[in-house]
């Protein structure tokens, strides 16, 4: 069996730490090819906190966004498939907006990342009826691929879960059997000794791939629930509604402990208030619920100060754009990309959050600088977030969704990548030697990191 497929999480934490990350990054204007890059994460390094890898896609304009493991811990799951020669060893990585899916190779040499296949746009569509694949979990029975829209010609269809092969990656089909009333996409993840799989709500192509429209969002149009599916049967069950101002129900974050029934969920933007949202779910009897444990406040501001489509309302809404978990299920970790926020809640007690740390860095408004750079005002905001391990560092990154980027920051957003350390006890503070950033990464902007060996939005452990 693989080393880094770790049988309990507290394996996963006292497993070597990463060397490396990887992070994609992708050319707003569709000139450049995107591309799968290297980052050097060990502190010792000579070339720690720069790009030490970059390998680039055939294609141009993918938008490459969300991307993951073939395999992970999740394997101890596999009864009655053949895990022989099975390895984390290939990240898939799709273009959101092309549709292609990319497979590249890093077990060879975890620096040079070697592209090895490419499933296009059309074999997904003719295959599982879905485009705009988005999010990539390797899961029990292969690689679980949430999608955004329906086939081709019809976009904005219902979007879904297609299900990848782990060896060939070769796309088996639509996961679902029985998909209920889920029509918007977004996330899926699962309790797996629970046999149950969660999923969340963004909005269909039409509505997301130009920007946010502010008339379907101030008409509550966009997703607002949470769904639960009988894992192995691919059998929806039940929906929960979080109630309709709960605007864009986007990051999955179930508890690491296979035997626990809860996890959270992240909502972009509250309508009645311009508030962001943290819920819990949790299983109550034979029924699933969600309650918001998490609120946070916009925050007033000149409107000479704001992008247009935020003047009306004098304020900078935080838009929760991820949340991330750590492993040993102490720390949660919320992306508030608008402000410029980044907080750690102590959830302990999952019912009741406590804020232990914040800091700073961008925000439409606050333009708030890294302590490496203290007089490069920043653009974008807290965005993707990836969480080491042992939970003692955090990467993240700022660009949110292309055209997103370019309606809320309007005069650009750059591009760079930060790592906090983490006190165990709560609190965290910017690493000064880390701040890959604008050059480095040759024009383009950048997206979402995974970690070598796992990470804390990667793995599902199957014991305690």
């Amino acid at each position: 069996m693989d080393p880094t497929f770790y049988r309990t999480a507290a394996d996963a934490i006292a497993a070597p730490p990463e060397q490396v990350a990887y992070m994609v990054a992708f050319d707003r204007a569709g000139q450049k090819n995107d591309a799968l890059t290297v980052i050097d994460v060990k502190p010792a390094s000579e070339t720690y906190g720069r790009v030490i890898g970059w390998t680039d896609t055939p294609a141009l304009g993918d938008e490459l966004h969300h991307f993951g493991w073939n395999a992970c811990s999740s394997a101890y799951k596999h009864e009655g498939h053949n895990i022989h020669g099975l390895q984390r060893r290939y990240l898939l990585v799709p273009g959101l907006r092309s549709s292609n899916i990319y497979v590249f190779d890093v077990g060879p040499d975890p620096r040079n990342p070697k592209l090895v296949k490419t499933i296009d746009g059309k074999t997904l569509s003719k295959k599982a009826s879905y485009s705009r694949p988005h999010t990539t979990h390797c899961g029990p029975d292969g690689v679980f691929l949430t999608c955004l829209g329906g086939a081709e010609g019809d976009d904005d269809g219902p979007g879904g879960v297609a299900l990848l092969d782990h060896n060939t990656f070769d796309v088996v089909g639509a996961w679902e059997t029985e998909r209920g009333p889920q029509h918007f996409h977004y996330d899926a993840w699962w309790h797996l000794n629970q046999n149950v799989l969660i999923s969340s709500e963004w909005g269909s192509p039409s509505m997301i791939e130009k920007g946010m429209v502010p008339e379907l969002l101030l008409a509550n149009k966009y997703g607002h629930a949470i769904h639960f599916w009988d894992l192995a049967a691919g059998k929806h069950f039940q929906r929960v509604d979080l109630g309709e101002e709960y605007q864009m129900v986007l990051e999955v974050r179930p508890s690491h402990d296979p035997e626990a029934t809860w996890g959270f969920v992240g909502v972009v933007i509250c309508t009645k208030d311009l508030s962001a949202a943290v819920f819990r779910w949790f299983r109550d009897g034979d029924t699933w619920k969600a309650e918001k444990v998490i609120s946070i406040p916009a925050e007033p501001a000149d409107p000479d100060l704001l992008p247009p489509a935020l003047k009306p309302f004098g304020a900078v809404p935080p838009f929760i754009t991820d949340i991330d978990l750590s492993v040993d299920d102490k720390f949660l970790y919320v992306s508030c990309w608008a402000t410029g926020d980044f907080k750690q809640y102590d959830v302990s007690d999952p019912a009741h959050p406590v804020e232990v740390g914040s800091v700073r860095i961008g925000g439409i408004v606050s333009r708030a600088a890294h302590p490496a750079k203290p007089d490069m005002p920043l653009a974008g905001g807290p965005q993707m977030v990836e969480i080491s391990r042992d939970g003692k560092r955090v990467y993240i990154t700022n660009s949110l969704y292309g055209s997103w980027d370019d309606q809320f920051y309007p005069d650009g957003v750059g591009a760079w990548m930060v790592k906090l350390d983490v006190n165990p006890d709560g609190g965290m503070t910017f690493d000064k030697d880390f701040f890959p950033h604008g050059e480095e990464f040759r024009g383009l902007r950048v997206h979402q990191v995974r970690l070598q060996g796992g990470d804390a939005s990667t793995d599902s452990y199957c014991y305690r």
